[in-house]
């Protein structure tokens, strides 16, 4: 690939349903309403897509355990204080609550200042609310740490302790205090616990909570498909990669539109695509959008003039002077012009503005640098989801630098895009509506369509829900799972199975993602497997298997309709619908024997390549070969020293290196001999 390329990666079209803005007789929509019926439980794990609503489905539940479960306290713990806005107050009796939710404001600790001395406050501030007549309180979650570490457990007796962004949280008591301490108040069982997260997963090895502590927690999981089909106004959502060369604020401009909503990541600076200089990046970006006219004294958003004569106003995440930052965040946070558009055009941020952050009219994520936390990648997403009048489209977009071959880490900058590039394949899986699995002829089931020809009980078959977006799907030699648990898991879970499987970090995913010689069983046997196992530990055997062939029957099942599509692209644009109901219904109605021992024939990571392949220049993919061949080479320093040097005279005589796909097995050996000895001074390097 030579010069700038934008790669719409996947474009996800919804129907438009307008279901879940739809609210009932005490204002709940769907995902607040199936939340609420859980509003006895004493632990309960809401896991909902951003947008959904989860902070007003506290609310409800917060009012409840207050006025009707004994509880005596509710305290709302938030990751950043740029959320606790979501926690402002709300007239809920107007809708049909029996309640208003009312947070004094002494008692949003969100609202204060960031500094030392306020924080220390902040902490006492906690123990001061614990003893007063107040009985909402919202701070965040590294107040409620510290707090917690003065006051104890025994100090949250009796109270409704709610943990926004719960995927922060883990199991690992020795590196996470949250985690330690939701231990404490899980053995002490005095506390009611409500845990919210839009991306259950972490991106890493550790779980959100140890199966046993899982086990208590009652589960409402509301998906991304059943949130995005039922909007009034958004019908589109594209996900895409741009790759470029040089300078990232050379090509920025070439995909930021400054007449869309956007909120622009600029990479941390240690990453690659970093200048060193955060601020002078800001500034350049503002350059590139027109003509600096100063800063807005009521608000501090930066006023920049457009060509075609437009001053858009700008909200400058990066610059962290305090009085500046806060100045600006409390202008974002603004209750008063939440229903107005104009108010702010875009954002830019560094590591602010991601999760939780709630702006309905954003249309535009703008990612700079590869994200390899799938975690990081849904938040972002999911900023630019809100469903909003007027918004039709939205658009996340991450700008990747291209690997230049001439570049001594040219191998780094292609695992790292390789990195971005298995994110996108993994996020398709997450938008995708549910699977719900079956063995051959068990039976229909009620509110599926099978098509036109309705339920055949001689073979397999493919049904779906329209109103929940859930695919219904028949398999030859599937495991049933035997316990309620593993039941709700298969129900539940499998999008979190997978995103470990995505992530793990083992050699043999590693290389089956751009390896076909892989043998598949090895990553769906093997691999899941032991994710299965060390996930749920307690299960026996059976349930366990039977959780690993449902995981990877939906993968594998999303992965064959998405090469279907692929191979039918032009091979210039490659567009694919995330959902792809149209195309798995197609495919699967057009397989007459689904199987399980099929299913993990298939390498789930194959299109990866396919993708790479398409969007990446012979130079790089050369250098691909070269790190996935170097892996497999067996030989001595000594024997690759002898090589290197025969290459040395072979290039002399015929004015190239040696190749490593050449026909001549000599020639061959000669290129085997450079990668095993690059990748050996590489790897010692690095100790």
């Amino acid at each position: 690939m030579t010069g700038n390329a934008y790669i719409p990666a996947v474009q996800l079209t919804m129907a438009q349903s307008g279901v879940s803005k739809i609210a009932n007789e005490l204002g709940m929509r769907p995902m607040q309403e199936r939340a609420y019926a859980q509003r006895g439980e004493q632990y309960l794990l809401i896991k909902s897509p951003p947008a959904s609503g989860k902070s007003r489905a506290l609310m409800f539940i917060a009012l409840d355990k207050l006025h009707n479960q004994g509880i005596k306290k509710a305290i709302i713990c938030v990751p950043e204080r740029s959320i606790g806005g979501s926690f402002a107050d709300q007239p809920l009796s107007k809708y049909g609550f029996f309640a208003d939710w009312v947070v004094e404001p002494c008692w949003n600790l969100c609202n204060a200042p960031d500094n030392n001395d306020v924080a220390k406050s902040k902490v006492q501030a906690v123990g001061m609310f614990l003893t007063s007549e107040a009985t909402i309180l919202v701070c965040t979650h590294a107040t409620f740490r510290f707090a917690f570490d003065e006051l104890g457990a025994e100090a949250f007796d009796d109270c409704m302790i709610a943990i926004d962004e719960f995927h922060h949280v883990s199991a690992d008591s020795a590196n996470n205090r949250l985690g330690r301490q939701l231990g404490e108040l899980i053995e002490r069982d005095k506390t009611h616990i409500v845990a919210m997260t839009g991306s259950y997963f972490r991106g890493d090895s550790v779980p959100v909570l140890t199966p046993e502590d899982e086990q208590k927690f009652a589960s409402v999981t509301y998906t991304y498909y059943e949130q995005l089909n039922g909007y009034e106004y958004l019908k589109e959502l594209k996900l895409g990669y741009y790759f470029y060369n040089g300078r990232y604020l050379d090509a920025i401009m070439r995909v930021l539109n400054p007449d869309e909503k956007t909120i622009i990541h600029i990479p941390n600076v240690n990453a690659r695509e970093s200048t060193k200089d955060k601020h002078r990046e800001v500034e350049e970006i503002l350059d590139g959008l027109g003509i600096w006219q100063g800063v807005d004294p009521h608000t501090g958003f930066q006023l920049v003039q457009t060509a075609d004569g437009r001053v858009l106003k700008i909200a400058d995440l990066v610059d962290d002077v305090p009085e500046k930052r806060d100045h600006v965040i409390a202008s974002l946070k603004d209750s008063t012009q939440a229903d107005n558009r104009g108010h702010v055009d875009m954002i830019i941020a560094l590591g602010m503005a991601k999760e939780g952050f709630d702006w309905v009219w954003c249309q535009h994520a703008l990612t700079v640098g590869y994200r390899s936390s799938l975690t990081e990648i849904v938040q972002i997403i999911g900023r630019a989801t809100r469903d909003a009048k007027g918004k039709t489209t939205a658009r996340f977009t991450n700008l990747i630098a291209e690997p230049d071959a001439s570049d001594e880490r040219v191998k780094d900058a292609v695992n790292d895009t390789l990195k971005a590039i298995a994110a996108s394949l993994l996020m398709e899986q997450v938008l995708a509506p549910k699977f719900q699995f079956t063995p051959k002829n068990n039976r229909p089931l009620a509110g599926y369509d099978y098509g036109e020809n309705g339920y055949d009980p001689t073979r397999p078959n493919v049904g779906f829900c329209e109103e929940s977006g859930q695919l219904h799907m028949e398999l030859n030699g599937l495991r049933e799972p035997k316990s309620k648990e593993a039941h709700e898991v298969i129900e539940k879970d499998l999008n979190e199975l997978v995103a470990d499987f995505v992530s793990d970090k083992q050699p043999a995913v590693a290389h089956g993602l751009f390896n076909s010689e892989i043998v598949p069983e090895q990553l769906t046997i093997e691999v899941m497997g032991k994710i299965v196992r060390d996930r749920y530990p307690h299960m026996d055997a059976e349930d366990q298997e039977a959780i690993r062939q449902h995981a990877i029957a939906a993968f594998s099942i999303l992965q064959q309709a998405k090469a279907n599509k692929v191979s039918e692209s032009d091979g210039q644009t490659l567009r694919a619908n995330t959902a792809l109901l149209d195309g798995v219904r197609k495919f699967a109605l057009d397989v007459k024997n689904l199987d399980v021992d099929m299913i993990d024939r298939v390498n789930p990571f194959l299109e990866a390549y396919a993708i790479l392949s398409k969007t990446m220049n012979e130079t790089t993919l050369k250098q691909l070969a070269s790190i996935i061949t170097a892996r497999k080479i067996n030989m001595t320093h000594e024997e690759a020293r002898l090589l290197v040097n025969r290459a040395l005279k072979f290039k002399q005589e015929r004015g190239r290196v040696p190749d490593l796909k050449a026909q001549d097995p000599w020639e061959q050996r000669m290129a085997e001999g450079i990668a095993w000895l690059q990748r050996h001074t590489e790897k010692n390097n690095h100790v």
